[in-house]
């Protein structure tokens, strides 16, 4: 022990103080990553943060791969790697390439939850998260930790977070259009009474909350029937709404529960029109038995245009993945994914810009864009965290001959009476 005091005291005061600076340094890069602030400059000059180094960017991704969006999850997902492939091969974005970590949560709330947590040290935003349910169980999280975050999910609850950017319109404004729709075409008429079978939760409930708006204003009734995204047998719900003696429908649920709407209306003679949420849809139910019943009596407002759309962006990113993963089916979530990522690029490709990738200032760079147009759909303002980024719905029809099982009935537009119904909320 005697021999430390044969060194000078002052060589051993500079050991220790730099040790001790070192472990304060260090200490200082671990401690930023979990909040989200810059751990340093790259070699560029870029500021960097968790999910960014001098060679890559990561995105991540919290889907339903095994749940009941399964097929909608495996969409998102292919299309944004079909994305990342584009990016990469185009040189990256700020000279970085882009990866993304999937994680599956199979619809389940707290499986997500501890997927975030094992995620989220390590990655800068989430071009996907799937599920109203598993995105209001991780709001606090997101906002917390800064991390730009869009979610698969449309329901007005998750608007107001500065991270949390709902892409198009939400569930209510798509109801208040349906309503339009049905009233326009003279499908129902003052006086009448509409079904709205929906989903517990956020998704259903914001859902209704249009549809009841908008019949009040039309001077019609709506009968709700709620039901869980279990429930896949839905004549206890078509029973009800027959014996109420509705003139139409409204769906906001899952593809399994839309097909047996239409299919057990249509064989107990309740042959009126059907109007779902595009969470509702997909081009597999175009297999099944219902096939004829979606076909005759069921259409869909979406934020997004049908995949068969002529739009030039469309039919250019319907040949890419034909020709990335063929035999795939080509459904919304394709669409959906590939837009959400898009949009995710302009923002990183912004802030980079601005010389930051941290996630606040990705953040920053996604709340300055005004008026985003990916050529996949409609413009959106992202500036106002409160508001829809579109307020304007596409009505499409199913059609088992068409990409995506879908046509389109009605070009965007925003309904009579949106404006007020906002404003009114506040």
């Amino acid at each position: 022990m005697n021999v430390t005091h044969t060194r000078p005291r002052t060589t051993r005061t500079a050991a220790l103080a730099a040790a001790l600076a070192a472990v304060l340094l260090a200490g200082t890069a671990c401690s930023t990553k979990a909040d989200g602030k810059s751990t340093g400059d790259g070699a560029d000059g870029v500021k960097a943060g968790p999910g960014v180094s001098d060679k890559a960017i990561k995105l991540g991704a919290l889907t339903d791969l095994t749940g009941p969006y399964a097929t909608l999850g495996k969409s998102i997902v292919q299309a944004q790697q079909m994305w990342a492939d584009e990016t990469n091969a185009a040189g990256g974005i700020c000279g970085r390439k882009v990866e993304i970590v999937v994680k599956d949560h199979g619809y389940d709330v707290q499986k997500a939850v501890t997927a975030y947590a094992d995620i989220s040290p390590d990655v800068v935003a989430l071009p996907q998260v799937i599920g109203s349910p598993v995105v209001a169980a991780l709001l606090d999280d997101i906002e917390r930790d800064h991390v730009l975050t869009f979610p698969q999910a449309w329901a007005a609850s998750l608007l107001g977070k500065d991270s949390v950017q709902v892409l198009g319109t939400t569930y209510d404004l798509d109801m208040i259009a349906a309503v339009d729709f049905l009233t326009r075409t003279k499908k129902v008429a003052k006086g009448d009474t509409i079904g709205h079978v929906y989903f517990e939760g956020d998704y259903g409930a914001n859902a209704l909350e249009g549809s009841e708006w908008a019949a009040e204003q039309a001077g019609m009734k709506v009968v709700g029937q709620k039901i869980k995204a279990t429930d896949t047998d839905l004549t206890a719900q078509v029973s009800a709404l027959s014996k109420a003696g509705v003139k139409a429908i409204l769906i906001s649920a899952g593809p399994a529960q839309t097909a047996s709407l239409a299919g057990v209306a249509a064989a107990r003679g309740l042959k009126v029109p059907i109007v779902s949420s595009a969470p509702g849809y997909s081009p597999q139910l175009m297999k099944t038995p219902a096939a004829p019943a979606l076909e005759a009596m069921v259409h869909v407002a979406s934020a997004a245009p049908a995949v068969s759309s002529d739009l030039p962006g469309v039919k250019k990113m319907v040949a890419s993945y034909n020709k990335k993963y063929p035999g795939q089916p080509v459904d919304s979530g394709v669409l959906s994914g590939y837009n959400a990522a898009q949009l995710m690029g302009a923002d990183l490709k912004k802030a980079c810009e601005g010389g930051s990738l941290t996630r606040e200032d990705v953040v920053k760079a996604h709340r300055s864009q005004s008026n985003a147009d990916t050529g996949l759909g409609t413009p959106q303002n992202f500036t106002d965290v409160s508001k829809p980024a579109s307020r304007s719905t596409y009505v499409l029809k199913p059609d088992a001959k068409a990409v995506g099982g879908l046509v389109g009935v009605e070009e965007a537009h925003q309904a009579p009476g949106i404006d007020a119904y906002l404003s009114a909320q506040g």
